[in-house]
């Protein structure tokens, strides 16, 4: 069995207030290399908080998150933020690509700021992305110029820039039409099964949840069993 990538310890979040509310309780997750787990449930069940807390994003209340082995919840802000670059890509339901920017550019962005790579090396690299995505004509267009699904590959790409071990995808299909959003899971599918990348997904598609390796219910915060 493989060490995990990702592993959360009796993770708690709770968002203060005169009425606190409690996103995700106690729970425990490891994510090893080479899988697809889907984190499914009922809206406000806590997916979407389960899912910042792995990508940290968000740090738990209480409990612990580890990142290859590394506990990283009292980690400065800027140590966190060069675990996720170098570690984690990031999907989401609306692609959040800057809309003045090209194609190319946008999946530049992730390896400009990590700064490990020379400027004509993340423009081959943002190309090679998008042409294995299907997407070699549509490098130098900007986001409205696009359709919604090939801006959902393009965030796919943007997600890959830096070679992250993990892919954390929040309802990547939920704003995209059926043929769109099974291109996108494909790609997801195949991340995990030619490159050994681990992928985790929160979706509400029962279509995609049956294609992840197993699935996580979440109900009011806690894994249901």
């Amino acid at each position: 069995m493989n060490a995990p990538l990702i592993e959360t310890r009796n993770a708690t979040r709770i968002i203060a207030g005169d009425v606190p509310a409690t996103l995700v309780a106690d729970v425990d997750v490891s994510v090893s290399p080479g899988e697809f787990v889907a984190i499914i449930g009922p809206s406000g069940s806590g997916k979407s908080s389960l899912l910042y807390l792995l990508g940290l994003l968000d740090r738990p209340t209480s409990g612990e998150v580890y990142l290859e082995g590394v506990a990283t919840s009292a980690l400065d802000d800027d140590s966190r933020a060069d675990m996720r670059l170098a570690t984690l890509g990031f999907v989401f339901q609306f692609h959040f690509l800057l809309p003045e920017f090209s194609a190319r550019e946008n999946v530049m962005l992730p390896m400009r700021a990590l700064r490990r790579l020379s400027e004509k090396t993340q423009i081959a690299r943002a190309d090679m992305l998008l042409e294995q995505l299907g997407l070699k004509e549509h490098a130098h267009k900007r986001p409205d110029q696009m359709s919604g699904g090939q801006r959902q590959r393009v965030a796919i790409a943007r997600a890959l820039a830096n070679d992250p071990k993990v892919v954390l995808a929040d309802e990547p299909t939920g704003n995209l039409d059926t043929h769109a959003g099974e291109r996108v899971l494909e790609i997801l599918r195949g991340l995990v099964d030619t490159q050994r990348r681990a992928v985790v997904v929160v979706t509400h598609d029962l279509a995609l949840a049956a294609r992840a390796d197993r699935q996580i219910r979440i109900v009011d915060g806690k894994i249901a069993i």
